[in-house]
């Protein structure tokens, strides 16, 4: 038999933990971090449920422009997004007020559909211009509060009615697992699937050594045993689950960046039906302050990236998208007026996308509350007029069927459903 020597073994692991981190601590942690698959054909009794977060506070006023406000105009002279008309630098209009940054273009489809909601105006009520304190709260689900210490999304996957015991019941999409899943509900973190494989075939024989260094420590009658022989069996049916030279559907093509590739990953372990109910990804680099740029620049690029990346992810999914809703946010938006650098300050209310077949899509929700001065919030800031709670209060309760909303954001019992939902 092949063995390894401690070195060859840690860098075996150390390749294979790159892949996968659980959250929270147990005695899983303790091993080398291997994918744990559940027999395929397990499946939530809801939708499966995406969530991205736009770190760094995105400038929903430019994302989903209220090109029927002259105060826009007027507080934006070098950032502003020309009104809607042939130009393809013009907004892309969406309902005769609200238009489309021109890189998020590929949305338009999936809006024209009925398939992508937009709610304006929304976000945390909590009035920090901080961004770790907004994340967290937000991910938290409890704005201004943080005694209580699980994310908002680890206690709906405590409090759902059924059983999955699947371990990829909820995956976070990064090198750390995001706060949201962090609670009693263990919840796997990974940054690549094809980590997974260890090089493919042209490793089977490191493959096959690394697992017999891993059933040699753990066949002594220790408390990690039951554990270890759940990777090895993980490791040994791994091939079967996920195929290595995956080519997504329907012709989607995702772009070659973190975002694009993490939403690949999540489409594969949606279409293994090995037990998925949530997964979370992160897009960062939204604190624009400085040289935002208009049609060209920091943040059209990251538009053009989320919004590609998101339609291949819907196209790949095809008929999936049935049962799968995607919802983003952000931790809060920027000011209404541009500053003398080009770019704009923290601000409060910004905007939230919604994609899939079971939303009543095609309109931008929320009560617009205007740009004019005397509406504005604090400094200068578009005001909240939907708490981001209620946004995502509805989707829990209509499409993953938890009607338990008071445990998973407690002291917020005045909800305020907006009809985003199919029931």
């Amino acid at each position: 038999m092949t063995t390894l020597s401690r070195r060859e073994f840690l860098s075996a692991a150390a390749r294979s933990a790159a892949t996968c981190l659980c959250a929270p601590m147990n005695v899983g942690q303790l091993l080398p971090s291997m994918a744990f698959f559940a027999p395929p054909g397990q499946a939530p009794q809801g939708d499966i449920l995406v969530v991205v977060f736009q770190r760094g506070g995105m400038d929903g006023l430019n994302a989903v422009i209220p090109q029927g406000e002259v105060e826009y105009y007027r507080q934006r002279p070098s950032l502003q997004i020309a009104e809607s008309s042939a130009s393809d630098n013009s907004a892309i209009d969406l309902d005769g007020f609200f238009g489309l940054h021109p890189a998020l273009r590929a949305f338009k489809d999936i809006w024209d559909n009925g398939e992508l909601a937009i709610v304006h105006a929304s976000g945390s009520p909590d009035p920090t211009h901080s961004h770790f304190d907004a994340m967290d709260y937000m991910e938290r689900g409890t704005p201004g509060e943080k005694s209580l210490g699980s994310g908002w999304l680890a206690r709906h996957l405590q409090t759902t009615a059924w059983d999955n015991d699947s371990p990829f019941r909820a995956v976070g999409i990064g090198a750390m697992l995001q706060s949201s899943l962090r609670g009693p509900v263990s919840a796997t973190a990974m940054q690549s699937i094809a980590q997974f494989h260890l090089g493919g075939d042209n490793q089977a024989a490191e493959i096959a050594a690394f697992q017999a260094t891993l059933a040699e420590l753990y066949g002594t009658g220790s408390l990690l045993d039951a554990t270890g022989q759940l990777t090895l069996g993980a490791t040994a049916t791994l091939e079967e689950v996920i195929d290595a030279n995956y080519a997504p559907s329907n012709g989607a093509r995702y772009p070659d960046t973190p975002f694009g590739q993490g939403l690949l990953q999540i489409a594969q372990l949606i279409k293994a039906e090995i037990g998925l109910e949530v997964a979370t990804l992160d897009i960062g680099g939204w604190d624009t302050h400085a040289q935002q740029g208009a049609l060209e620049g920091e943040m059209p690029g990251l538009l053009s990236d989320f919004a590609d990346s998101l339609a291949a992810f819907y196209a790949d999914l095809g008929q999936l998208t049935q049962r799968v809703t995607i919802v983003t946010m952000s931790e809060f938006g920027r000011r209404v007026a541009e500053n003398s650098s080009g770019g704009t300050d923290h601000g409060h209310g910004n905007v939230m996308f919604l994609l899939g077949q079971n939303l009543n899509g095609g309109q931008v929700y929320g009560d617009w509350p205007g740009l004019e001065p005397g509406t504005l919030y604090g400094p200068g800031d578009l005001p909240i007029t939907t708490d981001y709670r209620d946004v995502l209060a509805e989707i829990l309760q209509k499409r993953l069927l938890n009607d338990r909303i008071g445990e998973i954001f407690p002291g917020h019992s005045d909800l305020d459903f907006l009809g985003l939902a199919k029931g």
